[in-house]
């Protein structure tokens, strides 16, 4: 598996609209995204620090893994996602190290990519995803 940088910090949010003017008004960093997953029941803004993204996540219906969440949890931190060079053969690896898959197959995320998440139960309670872009 060849991790290549750290692609985003998804953080989740209650208030798109309210978080993003934090980030703005506050950090100065500027939204250059935003953008509604319809299949993970999120909207999405995205800001760049350096390299790394962050991706504050609404969630678009209380039942979604976002709106399940914040329920649960609370705002915050949701997952790091790390981008790999080759999602299915990451996932396979992930998986005959013992790693439990939330995902078995990559499936399509925010900005187009490809994704698959690892169950926080095996990954020391920190929810990880793995992020491709798309092969043409």
């Amino acid at each position: 598996m060849n991790l290549t940088h750290i692609e985003h910090i998804g953080i989740a949010v209650k208030n798109l609209d309210e978080a993003i003017k934090y980030y703005e008004n506050v950090l100065g960093l500027k939204c250059y995204a935003v953008e509604e997953v319809h299949e993970q029941k999120v909207k999405t803004a995205f800001f760049k620090v350096g390299q790394t993204k962050i991706e504050l996540l609404e969630s678009t219906d209380p039942e979604g893994p976002i709106g399940k969440y914040i329920e649960k949890k609370g705002q915050g931190i949701h997952h790091i996602a790390f981008h790999v060079d080759d999602l299915p053969n990451a996932l396979k690896e992930a998986e005959e190290k013992g790693i439990q898959l939330i995902n078995n197959e990559p499936k399509k995320g925010a900005e187009n990519l490809d994704i698959a998440f690892l169950h926080p139960k095996s990954t020391f309670g920190v929810l990880t995803e793995f992020c491709e872009n798309p092969k043409n």
